[in-house]
Formats: C-alpha cells, sequence, structure tokens
C-alpha cells in the first residue's frame, strides 16, 4: 500500500514540473504568481498588428507590474465585494459563457420551427410579390365624385392595355403616396394579412397578370401580380435563417431557455418556468447562476485564451474600479489640489500665441449688443452662459445667439476680425444681422485652471497615478523571472 502511494506521489511530482515547465511562472506580484501564458495573452494583445506605440518585452513587463499591483490594491480594498462588481463581472463573463448553451442541433431545431411558423403563414398560396394603383374613394363619397374617380381608373387601365408603363402610371396617379413613389410596389404579402374580397383579387392573378379595376371600400384598385413567391425546401432555406436568427442575438435567446429547463430538470421543478415565483423562482436562478459557473470553469480549465479573457474581465473591472477612486474622479473634484497643481506648473500651460477669453455674439438690434455686455460684466466666465440664456432666451422667442470659450486665431470668424483684426468676410447670421464680442485678450497664457482644465486634470492625475504606483511598489513585493521573460514568445 505504501509502494504504491510513494509511486503516485512520484508520478504526482513528475506532473507538477512537468506543468510547471509548460507554463511556469513569469513573476510573482504582492506574492501572487503569474504564469507566462496570462502575460503573453496580455501582451499580444495589446501589441497587435495596427497598435501605434507597440512596446517591448522588457518595456511591458513594468507596465503589467503596475497593473498587478492596482488589482492587487483593489482587491485588499475588498472591491471584489461589491454588488455592483459581482453583476457587472458576471454579465460580462455570461455574454461568452451563456451561448455555448445552445447547441448546433438546438439551433437548427429553432431554424425549422422558424421554417415550419412561416409556411403556416405564408400558406399553400404563397407570398403575392405585387404592385397596385389606388384612386381613393369613400364609401360615402357623392354620387358625382364616385363616377369621377370610375372614369379616371377605367381611363388608366385603357392605357395600361395599350402599353403604358405599370410602374409609371402608379407614380403619377395612385393616391397611395407611399408605394406610388415606389411605383406602386407592395411589400410582400400573404392571404392572411389581406381582407378577404382584397386577397380573393390579388390571389387570382397569375405571374405577370394584372386586374381589371375593381372596386374596395378604400376605393378603385388596379392590381399587377410580379410573382407568386414560395419557401424552398429547408435545407436551401437553412443557412439564410441561421444567419438571421445570429443578427438577431437569437442564440442567446435559445441558450437562455436551455439554462432554465436544466435549472428546472436539477431542482425537480416541472411547473412552468416562466411564471414562477417565490421561493422556487429564488431557487431557479440560485441554480441559473450555479450552471453558469460551473460552465465558465469547465471552459477556462480547456482553453487557456478564455481562462485569460474572463481574468482580464475580472482585473479589468477591479482596475476600473480602483482607479477611478484613487486617482480619476479623486483628481477631477480636487479643486484645491487642481489649483495647486497649476500654480506649480503654469509654465507649462504658456500659450504660443494669444488667446480669446470671452464671447462672440449676436443679435437683432443695437440696443440688445450693449445688453449683452452688461449682462455679464462683473461675472465669473462660468455663470454668463445661464445668466444670458434667463436674460435673453428665457421664452420662446429667441434674443441673441452666442459662441463662448476661449478662441485662437482661427477658430471663429467674429473673433478673428473682431478681435485678432484679420482680415475676414462674415456672413451675417440669419434673423441675427448684429455681430459683437466680449470678453478679454489672454496675451500671456492662462489666468487659472479653468480655463486650461481639461490639460491640467490629465497632467494632475498622471502624477496622482505615478506617486500611487510608487506607493504600490514599496507596499507589495514583486519577483520578476528574467529567465522566463526572456521566453516570452520563444517557446513551442
Amino acid at each position: 500500500m505504501k509502494k504504491t502511494f510513494l509511486v503516485a506521489a512520484m508520478l504526482l511530482c513528475g506532473v507538477m514540473v512537468f506543468a510547471q515547465s509548460e507554463d511556469p511562472v513569469i513573476m510573482t506580484v504582492a506574492g501572487q504568481p503569474v504564469s507566462r501564458s496570462e502575460f503573453e495573452y496580455s501582451y499580444n494583445k495589446n501589441n497587435a498588428n495596427g497598435v501605434i506605440d507597440k512596446k517591448s518585452v522588457k518595456e511591458y513587463v513594468d507596465l503589467f507590474v503596475n497593473y498587478k499591483l492596482k488589482v492587487q490594491a483593489a482587491l485588499d480594498a475588498r472591491l471584489d465585494t461589491l454588488t455592483s462588481f459581482k453583476e457587472e463581472f458576471l454579465g460580462y463573463r455570461n455574454q461568452q459563457v451563456r451561448p455555448t448553451f445552445a447547441t448546433d442541433e438546438m439551433m437548427d431545431k429553432e431554424a425549422r420551427n422558424i421554417y415550419d411558423s412561416t409556411v403556416e403563414q405564408i400558406g399553400p398560396d404563397g407570398q403575392a410579390m405585387a404592385s397596385y394603383i389606388l384612386l381613393s374613394l369613400s364609401p360615402d363619397a357623392p354620387l358625382a365624385e364616385q363616377n369621377r374617380q370610375k372614369t379616371r381608373i377605367d381611363s388608366i387601365y385603357t392605357a395600361l392595355l395599350g402599353g403604358a408603363d405599370f410602374s409609371e402610371m402608379a407614380r403619377l396617379h395612385s393616391d397611395d403616396k407611399g408605394t406610388a413613389i415606389r411605383g406602386g410596389k407592395l411589400p410582400p404579402l400573404t392571404r392572411s394579412q389581406l381582407q378577404e374580397d382584397m386577397a380573393a383579387q390579388l390571389f387570382s392573378l397569375k405571374d405577370g397578370e394584372m386586374s381589371s379595376p375593381f372596386l374596395l371600400p378604400m376605393g378603385y384598385v388596379i392590381f399587377k401580380m410580379h410573382e407568386h413567391k414560395y419557401l424552398r425546401p429547408f435545407e436551401e432555406e437553412r443557412p439564410d435563417i441561421l444567419k438571421w436568427m445570429e443578427s438577431r442575438n437569437l442564440r442567446d435567446a435559445v441558450a437562455d431557455r436551455r439554462v432554465k429547463e436544466l435549472a428546472a430538470q436539477k431542482l425537480g421543478i416541472k411547473d412552468d418556468i416562466d411564471n414562477l415565483a417565490g421561493e422556487q423562482k429564488a431557487k431557479m436562478v440560485e441554480e441559473e447562476k450555479n450552471l453558469l459557473d460551473r460552465r465558465a470553469a469547465e471552459m477556462a480549465e480547456s482553453d487557456s485564451d478564455m481562462k485569460n479573457l474572463i481574468r482580464e474581465y475580472y482585473d479589468g473591472l477591479l482596475l476600473y474600479e480602483i482607479s477611478n477612486r484613487t486617482v480619476w474622479e479623486k483628481a477631477a473634484k480636487d479643486e484645491a489640489g487642481l489649483q495647486k497643481f497649476f500654480k506649480k506648473n503654469k509654465k507649462r500651460y504658456a500659450w504660443d500665441k494669444p488667446r480669446f477669453k470671452g464671447m462672440a455674439y449676436h443679435v437683432k438690434n443695437e440696443a440688445d449688443k450693449k445688453a449683452v455686455a452688461q449682462c455679464v460684466k462683473g461675472l465669473a466666465f462660468d455663470k454668463w452662459a445661464e445668466k444670458l440664456r434667463t436674460t435673453f432666451n428665457a421664452d420662446s422667442v429667441l434674443r441673441i445667439r452666442v459662441e463662448k470659450g476661449i478662441f485662437k486665431e482661427g477658430d471663429n470668424a467674429v473673433i478673428d476680425k473682431m478681435v485678432f483684426k484679420k482680415d475676414t468676410t462674415l456672413t451675417p447670421m440669419k434673423d441675427f444681422p448684429i455681430d459683437s464680442t466680449y470678453g478679454k485678450l489672454l496675451k500671456k497664457g492662462p489666468e487659472s485652471y479653468d480655463d486650461v482644465r481639461g490639460l491640467v486634470t490629465a497632467d494632475y492625475q498622471e502624477e496622482m497615478e505615478k506617486a500611487w504606483v510608487n506607493e504600490l511598489r514599496k507596499r507589495y513585493k514583486v519577483v520578476v523571472n528574467d529567465d522566463v521573460v526572456g521566453t516570452v514568445n520563444k517557446h513551442n
């Protein structure tokens, strides 16, 4: 017994060594080993053809370490326990997992159901591919109107018999303007879609045949049957039906149904699974989740790309959440920090040419021209828009048009001419013929970080991220196996 156990242990050890050599650990971050295959998956995905800023493997190691450090920080902050995180991750993961419950056989069966249903709907007469000319006539129309329309339809019919083009006559005379522009062409029609008297007239025609004028409740009609269209045998229609099903994401619907059926079988539920309530419904939801969890584990075990993709979803969501809390949103809302950063780095945001901080505006009369400037005088720049809207455009009648912002030469024709003194031809705005400007010329650069808020915020975020990464590298131990790094994408 001991000998058998020892042999098994030796074999197991051999298997473990073999597995390690097949996919060795390329680095350990905060005590967590990272396999070469995971690193390769990320490196190859982010350095594929078409990527502008490609990195060498060595350059990418540092980026990947930083990525893993941030994910570990998120795990230590227990962000993976948040309900919002769990729901979002499972939503992404299940988009990959759920469709696998719909086998090709199931899709074929659903395609057959669609085919049979369509055949039944079309009926033995097939679909009519037809055109028509309609001369509208209400049931209570006076006799004179009835006679006039009857005379018109008869003359149209005579012209058609004499060789006039049906589509051209429809365009000229049909009162159904929606089909008239298409030469009277109707969508494919089945007998069940039409009133009995109309269907009788249309489906009595042979391919290429035209009806004589006849009266329906909506008026006088002439039909032309182009052809009777029938579905081909299922095997011939099958590829097109399957393609249509995929385009409508019907595989997801088939898969969802299958998951419900499997969950019901597991729980022994034989009731209508679409109308469960209370404890039964809760059990079904839990069992469906278990099924998806097991399938995801099976897929990850058998497909390394799927395993890495699922991990990428998981880590990526954690990375986004921790980065947003620690850097992105935090920096964007830190007014004092932004102001301090701007003052410290003001030279970085200097302009090579002056900018105009203000507005170009267009009014209907001289009185409003002066009133606009007086309206915003003394107000903070970010308050102008609301003040102007409530003062001049509060009701349904617009009195002014305004373009507000920080402008350089070439941004706005009115400002180019009136502020930068360029020889520019202005085209008066319709209904607002008087142009003017109000604001100040900034010659040395922005006067506050609000003038370049986007740039300052991005730079401040970058500085905060660098400090954060430095702190994470001090907090967590990182060991990179350089020998394994040298084998990336170079092994069999």
